[in-house]
């Protein structure tokens, strides 16, 4: 399964959105020039984000989007799901035959698992230092 830009720019807004959580709300277009992202592409994204009732809309001079839960209940599961659809790296695996169907629920089962165990709270507050010490050989 490849992550399109929708996945990846949506994990962008919403993470942008959990950083500042509880701070009011945040306008897509300061979203888009920090990351230099186009502001009617994410306007596209935000809707699925909304109806799924991840994001509120909030009106007004100061208005913009807010996250409709704690960072810490929405895992990045719930958000690619919403805008790529089910995960799955390839379609048709009841049609294969059984050790490749295999294979594929393994690899389906592993991504699911690292999605639906990762929320935006981990992704807001991840610091790139935190981790370096796991990628560390010292011979």
């Amino acid at each position: 399964m490849k992550i399109s830009t929708k996945g990846r720019y949506g994990l962008t807004i919403m993470i942008e959105l959990a950083k500042k959580h509880g701070e009011g709300p945040t306008s897509l277009k300061s979203i888009a020039q920090t990351h230099d992202l186009s502001e009617h592409y994410l306007e596209q994204l935000i809707a699925p984000l909304r109806n799924a009732g991840l994001v509120r809309s909030i009106r007004g001079a100061y208005g913009g989007y807010v996250l409709a839960k704690d960072p810490s209940a929405i895992t990045s599961g719930d958000i690619i799901r919403v805008l790529e659809g089910p995960i799955s790296p390839v379609e048709g695996i009841e049609d294969e035959e059984p050790a490749k169907r295999a294979l594929w629920i393994r690899i389906r089962d592993a991504v699911k698992d690292v999605l639906d165990t990762t929320t935006l709270e981990d992704l807001a507050n991840y610091n790139e230092d935190d981790n370096i010490e796991s990628y560390m050989y010292y011979i």
